[in-house]
């Protein structure tokens, strides 16, 4: 068997590293860019160099953003007493897409899972606890305090770190003043949005038994049938839960 040249072995290896991209899906990708227009092929080169060089963290909630604070943070119109805790930044974008939630967010960048390894010390449960401590008219403030836009490349490794005390890569960028924001001074509400399963409701729970003592009310996703779906097919827990969690009409 003729072996293939080293640079589309090399691109065919980098695509099978990408989560759900196999061999062959991987070597489709590849020759696809080789019989492309050069144009293709640099234009995704571009976008993933700027991916790297120009994503972070945002200083507040930890979601991923190209300027801090990250443009949900630093909007006047979003109610910053009502925080929405979710696990990962794409579950930031699955509630924006519904146009139905007006308020901020926390990201975690994981949930408590004893089996993996991850506890609450590797999650942003710190940052947290001391936002609803802080409160939102002092957090636009709090992260204009050091300077604006100096914060992590993104690196999921890092998105579970807990210590601030190690030393980390920063991206310099120029100073932007941040509006002082007329807010409620205490978070009203606390919505935790973890997915529904073992390790999102262990987290759930923790998050209560973290924020219910300083007078916050914490609430929880409702959870029940599907729009457009069928009694006869649901199952005993998602029956329960939508009994539960019945509204009157």
């Amino acid at each position: 068997m003729q072996p293939l040249a080293q640079p589309v072995t090399n691109l065919i290896d980098a695509f099978s590293r990408l989560p759900g991209i196999g061999p062959k899906s991987a070597s489709r990708l590849a020759y696809f860019l080789l019989r492309s227009d050069e144009e293709i092929a640099l234009t995704l080169a571009t976008a993933l160099q700027e991916l790297k060089a120009n994503t972070f963290f945002c200083g507040i909630c930890h979601n991923i953003a190209d300027k801090d604070p990250c443009a949900i943070c630093d909007n006047n119109q979003r109610d910053a007493s009502v925080i929405c805790v979710v696990e990962e930044p794409l579950d930031v974008q699955a509630i924006e897409r519904t146009g139905a939630y007006r308020g901020v967010y926390h990201v975690l960048h994981g949930a408590i899972s004893p089996v993996e390894g991850v506890g609450p010390d590797d999650l942003k449960l710190r940052e947290l606890l001391e936002r609803v401590q802080r409160g939102p008219t002092r957090d636009l403030e709090g992260a204009a305090s050091h300077p604006p836009g100096i914060a992590a490349p993104f690196n999921r490794a890092e998105a579970t770190e807990s210590r601030p005390t190690e030393s980390r890569p920063t991206v310099a960028r120029p100073t932007v003043a941040h509006p002082t924001v007329s807010r409620n001074s205490t978070i009203q509400e606390l919505l935790v949005a973890t997915n529904p399963n073992l390790e999102g409701e262990a987290t759930a729970m923790y998050i209560a038994r973290l924020i219910k003592p300083l007078g916050v009310r914490v609430t929880r996703l409702a959870r029940g049938l599907p729009t457009g779906g069928d009694l006869e097919y649901a199952d005993e827990m998602t029956l329960s839960n939508a009994l539960a969690g019945r509204l009157e009409m």
